[in-house]
């Protein structure tokens, strides 16, 4: 059995592994500071140094049709395009549309799950960005009976 003592020893030892690693997560939100403050999907593409988002049949969206809390609204985004360096999910009318950025790698299935807070009835997008900086997206309309933004 391990002692209090040694616990906050190794968490420690933990922290600062992550601290030399830069995976804290304000040090990760600082980083695309810009995209996440963005209030459209073009601007955030732009923000993340890719071109204006196109439809694409290999990207999509998953969500209810309706929700009925909006404080836990389920969707998923996926790709099966090669070359995807980031996958985003957007809420177009949140205050900021940016609800998750995932960076992929060769060896990560494109394929992410996220729980969003939406206010109101609105587009939801999942946006891929290859290596060569073109975005491609998918959208759904997701209907919100209850804000979870303070409505």
């Amino acid at each position: 059995m391990q002692t209090r003592r040694e616990t906050l020893k190794q968490s420690a030892v933990v922290a600062g592994l992550l601290a030399g690693t830069g995976l804290f997560p304000e040090q990760a939100a600082a980083y695309e500071t810009a995209a996440f403050s963005a209030k459209s999907a073009a601007d955030v593409a732009k923000a993340l140094g890719a071109s204006a988002p196109v439809e694409s049949k290999d990207v999509t969206i998953g969500g209810p049709d309706i929700a009925e809390n909006g404080a836990v609204v389920p969707l998923t985004a996926s790709t099966t395009l090669a070359g995807v360096k980031r996958v985003l999910v957007l809420v177009e009318k949140n205050p900021a549309v940016m609800v998750a950025l995932f960076n992929v790698s060769p060896s990560v299935e494109a394929n992410f799950a996220v729980r969003a807070k939406m206010g109101q009835s609105s587009d939801v997008y999942a946006v891929a960005i290859t290596n060569d900086n073109k975005a491609f997206f998918a959208k759904k309309e997701v209907k919100v009976t209850l804000g979870g933004c303070g409505g």
